[in-house]
């Protein structure tokens, strides 16, 4: 019931824009593949454990590919160690010291990002172009509102898309003219409107893979709605192919509010998608708590399965008949359980959740083991 219906029902359709395809480490980036998740570590890259730590938690979250800041040498000392026991690949976060770059790579990093407003001089950044090209590393060209060069903001009067377009497609060509693509770019603001205009104006400028974000979005219920409203825009009409939720928040939120955007959408699917209404005087149990309680409880599967839990019967047998498990609230105590699209059952209040979480572990169970048969 849920595999994804777009080719007979248009209205579903995402029609992506065709970039070339880069790798960062093992993971593919661009072209016809999946559009990964990406976050941040916020703790002291000098601190290997701590940062090791919550890369680990990232990584159990989704994350596909995390970026660590390499603001000293410290960090980027640090930095072999933390990729060592990385299991997805890590991109140094360069700002200002073009030598940060230059021992990220060497340090073995997948991917340098590097920020061409405050990077310095065309020879630096030949320089840490050469040390990509000797250790196998992709770029970020990573343009920002918020540090555009001087003789922009001058010819410009101020942060504007255009400004934004212009220093991308004036540092592609300098790596381009040092014979090196391998890179991905991108135009963040934190004004949805900024943003969203100069990444429209990318995607129409040249073919390279696009890192999305709104950049200093909030905290985590705003910048959720903000990064929602200007990521979901772009990953709508076709734009993106990695992304990055900015929140002042754990780095585990932003994979998984990235994750819950694409799963919209459609374009990624992993875990539980839980839908459930809001409840009202109509519910026949208590919906919010239930729900609350059933997606912690699921929060560690990662096969994409579809369950619905609604409170009474105006809504409750429709979502069910298109989701994998559906629990419909009923009368007396006595409620509706659908497997497949189809009525199975009946539950009585006690135990929804432990019997929610059973049926959701049997058809977990059931979809892997028929993996290895398909294969």
């Amino acid at each position: 019931m849920t595999a994804d219906h777009s080719h007979h029902r248009p209205w579903r359709q995402i029609l992506r824009r065709k970039s070339r395809l880069i790798h960062v480490g093992s993971v593919p980036v661009g072209g016809d593949s999946p559009i990964t998740v990406q976050t941040m570590t916020n703790t002291v890259t000098a601190d290997a454990k701590a940062t090791i730590e919550q890369i680990r938690r990232a990584e159990e979250a989704g994350a596909d590919i995390v970026r660590v800041s390499c603001p000293d040498e410290e960090s980027t000392a640090a930095l072999k160690e933390i990729v060592a026991a990385a299991r997805v690949p890590i991109v140094a976060d360069i700002h200002f010291h073009y030598r940060r770059a230059i021992e990220a790579a060497e340090a073995g990093a997948a991917c340098l990002r590097i920020n061409p407003g405050n990077i310095g001089s065309h020879e630096r950044v030949r320089e840490v172009v050469q040390a990509a090209k000797d250790h196998g590393c992709s770029m970020r060209i990573g343009v920002n509102a918020g540090s555009l060069e001087r003789e922009l903001l001058e010819r410009f009067g101020e942060p504007c898309p255009d400004a934004l377009v212009e220093s991308a497609l004036t540092h592609a060509k300098i790596l381009e003219d040092h014979d090196f693509r391998e890179f991905k770019i991108s135009v963040k603001a934190s004004d949805v409107f900024m943003a969203v205009a100069a990444y429209q104006g990318l995607a129409d400028a040249c073919d390279y893979p696009l890192h999305i974000g709104i950049t200093e979005a909030g905290g985590l219920r705003a910048g959720t709605v903000k990064s929602s409203i200007g990521l979901g825009m772009l990953l709508w009409s076709g734009i993106g192919d990695t992304i990055r939720v900015s929140l002042s928040a754990d780095p585990v939120e932003e994979v998984k509010v990235g994750y819950e955007m694409l799963k919209s959408l459609g374009l990624r699917r992993r875990g539980v998608t839980v839908i459930s209404c809001p409840s009202c005087a109509r519910q026949q149990f208590d919906v919010i708590k239930t729900v609350e309680v059933l997606e912690e409880r699921l929060s560690h599967i990662t096969t994409p399965l579809t369950v619905s839990v609604i409170g009474c019967v105006v809504n409750g047998p429709g979502e069910a008949t298109m989701t994998d498990i559906g629990l419909t609230g009923g009368g007396k105590n006595t409620h509706q359980i659908y497997l497949g699209g189809v009525s199975a059952h009946r539950l009585k209040d006690q135990g929804i959740v432990d019997h929610l979480v059973g049926l959701v572990e049997a058809k977990v169970a059931e979809i892997e083991a028929a993996k290895p048969a398909a294969e």
